[in-house]
């Protein structure tokens, strides 16, 4: 076959995987033909069915039989039925009955849009040669399952949460094979090891949690709650996003919590709140840039440019309030002012206009060397 012909036919398949009643009818008629799926909740039968379609099209795509990540999805699929009491002929007779209306839809497409039978033939053989491989693999899982050779959930799950927060193509069936929904979003949240928090996640519905990096981090399909951090701690938050872009995610909740410690801000922060904070930041090239430009001020300051540096910062942070900023730093009002004033005569910015505020509490920060005032 020639490659053009190939992709003509694989665009079609993934037209048909695309459409918006595809799901919705296998999942209905999976259901009402087999009884022993029936009592299964639609979420659950069309995630994985989405995630088997996805890996499938790929595949096909590549003209390749199933990656070892799509295995692994498939014998988690195994060992949920197993778990479920879904016995493997009704697992195999789901999936039959799923790819008879799929390929169904396919002959009347390829007919509509003038492609010869044959070409949908080739396909088809090699889409039979990955599904044998895959159909293999369920058994072998499933019967692994029911003699109590599969894995704990509690060993799976580190794994799991590994290949969600990668993100890609793999991120899909991953979250499938965690029970996570594969579209409408998930959340990740980085924290500090913290008993109270890592116990909050847990109780959750559909989450995720684990330790990467001396870091505590969940996946969630619903934003937890404001009281899920502790008082007194701060955790990130970013979301939702598909499987796929969780990577980028973990670090958008990475970066929320940098910023939020770097304020002093505690409980659930998420990143769209300090935006700015974060890239802040991450422009290292732009903070010595700034530190450069105000150098001499600093040295014009001598002794007393860090407490001018906290005062302005502390001014800044409390929404320009002297008396909020004197209490936290423990000193009289007028020494607040006075050192806001003292600021903008040596450097020139003027912490009263919006760029100039964030200016200058940027250039005090890096003073201060990100740390908490006062």
């Amino acid at each position: 076959m020639r490659h053009e012909d190939w992709d003509g036919v694989v665009d079609l398949m993934e037209r048909v995987v695309g459409e918006d009643d595809l799901l919705p009818s296998v999942v209905f008629g999976v259901r009402t033909t087999v009884r022993e799926v029936a009592g299964l909740a639609p979420a659950d039968i069309a995630g994985h069915t989405r995630a088997l379609l996805a890996a499938a099209t790929r595949a096909l795509a590549a003209r390749r039989g199933p990656t070892e990540t799509e295995l692994s999805f498939v014998a988690e699929l195994g060992h949920t039925r197993a778990r479920q009491g879904v016995p493997i002929e009704a697992v195999l007779g789901a999936i039959h009955v799923a790819e008879r209306a799929i390929w169904s839809r396919a002959r009347e497409a390829a007919a509509a849009a003038g492609i010869e039978a044959r070409l949908l033939l080739d396909v088809r053989e090699l889409y039979d040669d990955w599904a044998e491989a895959v159909r293999a693999r369920l058994i072998q899982a499933h019967r692994a399952a029911g003699t109590g050779r599969a894995a704990g959930a509690g060993d799976r799950d580190p794994t799991i949460l590994r290949r969600l927060l990668e993100g890609g193509s793999a991120a899909a069936l991953a979250a499938a094979e965690a029970g996570l929904p594969v579209t409408g979003g998930l959340w990740v949240l980085v924290a500090r090891p913290d008993g109270g928090l890592e116990r909050s996640l847990r109780e959750q519905p559909q989450a995720l949690t684990g330790h990467f990096d001396g870091l505590l981090v969940g996946v969630s399909a619903q934003a937890p709650g404001a009281r899920a951090a502790p008082t007194g701690s701060a955790a990130g938050l970013a979301g939702p996003a598909e499987p796929e872009e969780l990577g980028t995610v973990r670090r958008l909740a990475l970066a929320a919590l940098t910023a939020a410690e770097s304020t002093g801000r505690r409980g659930l922060v998420h990143i769209a709140d300090v935006a700015v904070l974060a890239a802040v930041a991450e422009r290292a090239d732009l903070s010595a840039v700034l530190t450069g430009r105000h150098r001499a001020a600093w040295g014009a300051l001598g002794a007393q440019a860090e407490p001018v540096a906290l005062a302005v910062r502390a001014w800044l942070e409390a929404g320009r309030d002297v008396a909020s900023a004197a209490e936290r730093l423990f000193v009289h009002p007028n020494t607040v002012r006075n050192r806001v004033q003292r600021f903008t005569d040596v450097t020139g910015i003027d912490p009263f206009d919006t760029f100039g505020a964030l200016n200058a509490w940027w250039l005090c920060r890096i003073r201060l060397g990100a740390g908490e005032p006062g």
